[in-house]
């Protein structure tokens, strides 16, 4: 394996509790800042339905009560990113890049862009155009258009982006909908843009629910293709990484 000082370390692991993943982070993300981790890192997972409220969520945006949420198997966590509501579920591909931009660039803003530019080219190889929409962090498809004002259902919400930072290293990341159940988003006002469509991978390439299912390609595929985009615009090279690696490397996993 690479150990170079230019690397991604790609780690994939499956569908995993959100409890787990957060604390996997986290951990990563102190031994990066301690240097224990001597290269960038980005986890790819799945998680079971869950509801995550970011440092900018508003009450009136969660419009599912908490009991609902369990009774329907939704776990809701309150988290340290930035952002609003979102939901992470089956079906979607979600990833936490732990990166540290005092080797790249000391600027959250630039990061969110590379973050998007990553996902822009990722769903490029399955034939759909990514955008952005000024003012907002995310990426879209459909009809593009030049302000919040101007979307309508066509213009439609395919991944949403929240992050955190400390000493400069981030955690958190993004969720891209690949064949997500989109009635979860109804739980929720996402992102806290209530005249948002939210969409998926499968739903943009299959005109029936029949063909969405056939269309929807695997999860792991998707996220070789975004973890490729994500090192090539942080012009590192990325490198397939066990989660016994870190271990290896003296970090204190929760699941040890």
């Amino acid at each position: 394996m690479t150990t170079g000082t230019r690397s991604l370390f790609v780690v994939t692991l499956g569908r995993l509790p959100y409890a787990d993943a957060w604390a996997l982070q986290r951990e990563i993300a102190s031994a990066r800042i301690a240097g224990d981790v001597p290269q960038d890192v980005l986890l790819l997972v799945e998680h079971p339905p869950v509801v995550t409220l970011g440092r900018s969520s508003k009450e009136a945006h969660l419009v599912a009560s908490r009991e609902l949420l369990a009774a329907r198997g939704v776990e809701l966590y309150e988290v340290e990113r930035g952002g609003d509501v979102t939901f992470h579920g089956p079906g979607q591909l979600v990833g936490y890049p732990i990166v540290d931009l005092k080797r790249h660039r000391q600027d959250l803003h630039w990061y969110l862009r590379q973050v998007e530019e990553s996902l822009i080219r990722g769903i490029a190889g399955f034939g759909l155009r990514g955008f952005r929409v000024p003012g907002y962090t995310g990426v879209w498809v459909g009809e593009e258009v030049a302000e919040m004002s101007q979307v309508s259902p066509a213009t439609r919400k395919l991944a949403s982006i929240g992050v955190h930072a400390r000493d400069w290293v981030t955690w958190h990341g993004f969720a891209l909908n690949v064949s997500t159940d989109l009635r979860y988003f109804d739980l929720i006002v996402p992102c806290g843009i209530r005249s948002v469509t939210m969409t998926t991978i499968a739903r943009e390439l299959g005109a029936s629910r029949a063909e969405r299912e056939l269309a929807a390609p695997p999860l792991a595929e998707v996220g070789e293709r975004v973890g490729a985009a994500l090192a090539a615009v942080l012009d590192l090279e990325a490198v397939s990484t066990p989660l016994d690696w870190f271990r290896g490397a003296g970090v204190a996993l929760a699941a040890d």
